[in-house]
């Protein structure tokens, strides 16, 4: 059963946000299977742009935020209050675990860093709006942010690295999006799609992983900062290409997943529990090609678990909480 959606609503969007978590489930999965160069490889290509395609349909979504109070109240239930509990929920297997209880709001821990960084980009929004040239300054940002060793604290180097996505979302318009759908692009979309997974096949072992994980400065990573930079840049043109890609290839028309990519952040939210659970059934089966595939598609299904409305009604005061009891009534004008 899917949630029953709105007459107005694009399937096209919910589609792709849902393959999209599938791609983010499974490769959190076999993360812990990168020494099967298989694993390494897969990891390394849907990381390239798994995240970066959820900033960006983020980005596209958000083209409306203003500091009205609904907007700000809205920020406020489905990301500042989400990220407070998750802090508190993936700090207690240490504490079971370790005896050792570590929260810091301020510097997100495991998957909560994405709720920081989209409420510190949705809070930028009017800013980007007001320039002429919004995604070249992004980009400068993001190049700059890689020169320093910017503080963990409200994951900066994630926020900056990956900021140019949530702006080409900001930019984007509903013709870019019919342009993917026309059969020439949707093939060109395949073929790259296929092309850039040969290519992960090919490089990953040869490229830190940190890359692809826009944590740390270029120093960190041992690479000068012109040669850290131009590394930058290109990830951020891959990134760029292979969400193009991925977008051309979804479909437009209802699916019995489409209700299902309604409640994504259940699935982003909630799977890290599992991960974390799972990695310790891991044996030598999951070490081997058959393994990996089945880890990977055990993924598919647990993101379709989680979203589905059972999880949703269990969990709902987590992941959207009902805060209307926390706010003064809304005025309406005269």
């Amino acid at each position: 059963m899917a949630f029953p959606p709105s007459a107005d609503r694009d399937p096209f969007f919910d589609n792709a946000k849902f393959l999209a978590i599938t791609l983010v489930v499974s490769g959190h999965l076999i993360e812990d299977l990168r020494d099967v160069p298989v694993a390494h490889a897969a990891y390394f290509f849907v990381y390239v742009f798994h995240m970066p395609l959820f900033i960006v349909l983020s980005g596209y979504l958000s083209r409306n935020f203003t500091f009205s109070s609904g907007k700000a109240r809205k920020l406020i239930s489905t990301l500042a209050v989400p990220y407070v509990i998750f802090e508190l929920v993936y700090s207690l297997p240490r504490l079971i675990m370790y005896g050792k209880l570590d929260i810091s709001l301020l510097d997100p821990y495991y998957l909560t860093w994405f709720l920081m960084s989209l409420f510190l980009w949705r809070l930028s929004t009017p800013v980007w709006q007001q320039l002429r040239w919004p995604l070249v300054v992004a980009v400068g940002l993001s190049l700059l942010s890689g020169t320093s060793r910017l503080p963990d604290e409200l994951s900066m180097n994630r926020t900056l690295g990956l900021l140019p996505f949530y702006v080409l979302g900001l930019m984007l318009r509903p013709e870019h999006f019919e342009l993917l759908r026309r059969p020439r692009v949707r093939i060109a979309g395949a073929v790259t799609l296929v092309a850039g997974a040969a290519t992960a096949l090919a490089v990953h072992s040869s490229v830190r992983t940190e890359w692809i994980r826009w944590r740390h400065a270029n120093d960190a990573i041992g690479v000068d900062d012109l040669t850290g930079s131009l590394i930058r840049l290109a990830l951020l043109g891959a990134g760029a290409l292979l969400v193009a890609a991925f977008l051309a290839v979804t479909p437009s028309r209802r699916t019995w997943y489409s209700g299902l990519g309604m409640a994504t952040m259940y699935a982003y939210l909630l799977h890290g529990l599992v991960v974390k659970v799972a990695e310790r059934f891991y044996g030598d089966w999951a070490e081997t090609v058959p393994g990996v595939a089945a880890v990977a598609a055990f993924g598919v299904a647990l993101a379709a678990l989680l979203c589905a409305p059972p999880v949703r009604k269990l969990t709902h005061w987590a992941v959207e909480p009902r805060m209307s009891w926390a706010f003064t009534r809304l005025r309406r004008p005269a």
